[in-house]
């Protein structure tokens, strides 16, 4: 795509996307040029729908996959080639609303315990203690930590977005040991292979799974679990819904509020049918 690829990072760029954004936009363009052999120029609807039947008949995308590819190539004809009637018609798929699967605390511990290094339980502790996402986490700096407020400073979550998080006691007691334990080079909290740099995302999740295989849970967890738990969680700590929106970074409440669906203690309190009756 040469400079037109350039244009489009840059477009990205300066509407406050994250780079991870810019990455995935970028791919799927190059997959729409790499497919018809042209350059999006050159291009209009009938090949955009011809590429979009391709991924959906061929690759067999479903519509976690297919929204990214629409999205980035809505992007560009919209944006970056002021084309904006070759997409009208495109419409993104809705996300479906499915309930996350709530780790409980036993289980927590469970995953903490199995930990195969003071730095991956570290990082747990991290997730699920602040609720952070993997890439927050990676991208953590010693000096992000506030023990005198008993905060962490994110910075440039998602959506380009700082904010702050609790830094409960024992996560600052672990986060203390493990600076003892493995003394990190710095700036970053968890530091990668590369000097100077953090550590990969993969790399987590790659120990992540392993820690999941070893510690007999008997379902599917995956790292964005521990963030699923610190939400829940809070909710039925009585963390009311702004402030937890503000802890988790979500740009509308009703984000936030989907969480109300999966807390049980007010499940549990209102008890079911079969239950005995309450003396009056």
């Amino acid at each position: 795509m040469g400079m037109l690829a350039e244009k489009m990072a840059m477009d990205l760029r300066v509407r406050g996307r994250s780079e991870k954004t810019v990455r995935s936009y970028l791919r799927c363009a190059r997959n729409f040029v790499a497919f018809h052999g042209r350059s999006p120029r050159e291009l209009g609807e009938a090949d955009l729908r011809a590429f979009v039947r391709h991924l959906m008949v061929v690759k067999k995308l479903g519509p976690d996959g297919l929204r990214g590819y629409l999205a980035a190539l809505k992007f560009l004809y919209h944006h970056t080639l002021d084309r904006s009637e070759e997409v009208a018609w495109v419409k993104l798929p809705r996300k479906p609303k499915r309930l996350p699967s709530v780790l409980s605390s036993a289980e927590i511990e469970t995953l903490v315990a199995t930990a195969p290094s003071p730095r991956m339980r570290a990082m747990i502790l991290v997730a699920y203690g602040s609720g952070l996402r993997v890439s927050e986490v990676c991208r953590l700096q010693v000096g992000d930590l506030d023990s005198k407020r008993g905060c962490i400073h994110v910075h440039a979550g998602k959506g380009n977005k700082d904010r702050l998080v609790p830094l409960p006691g024992r996560l600052l007691g672990e986060l203390r040991q493990y600076w003892k334990d493995t003394r990190p080079p710095g700036p970053w909290l968890f530091p990668g292979g590369r000097p100077g740099m953090p550590i990969n995302s993969a790399t987590v999740l790659t120990h992540f799974r392993w820690t999941v295989a070893q510690s007999g849970l008997p379902r599917r967890v995956r790292f964005h679990s521990l963030r699923h738990a610190f939400a829940t969680h809070q909710l039925e700590r009585g963390v009311d819904l702004v402030t937890l929106q503000a802890m988790m970074g979500h740009r509308r409440l009703t984000t936030t509020a989907e969480y109300l669906h999966v807390r049980t203690d007010h499940i549990l309190a209102a008890g079911s049918p079969l239950d005995p009756t309450p003396a009056t």
